[in-house]
């Protein structure tokens, strides 16, 4: 029972995260997940983002 519980869990978990990505690139989100919201600098924070524009 508990290995049920673990699983759905899990599936819910997945579910969720694909939901987000499929809505967020819906609305023409480029780069998903950025921590800067995708207003990086000319460096760049590490999201390549700037390659993207």
């Amino acid at each position: 029972m508990a290995d049920l519980v673990i699983i759905a869990i899990i599936v819910m978990i997945v579910g969720f995260a694909v939901r987000y990505v499929y809505k967020a690139k819906k609305s023409g989100k480029k780069c998903i997940g950025c921590p800067d919201g995708c207003s990086c600098s000319s460096q760049g924070c590490g999201c390549s983002c700037s390659d993207n524009k």
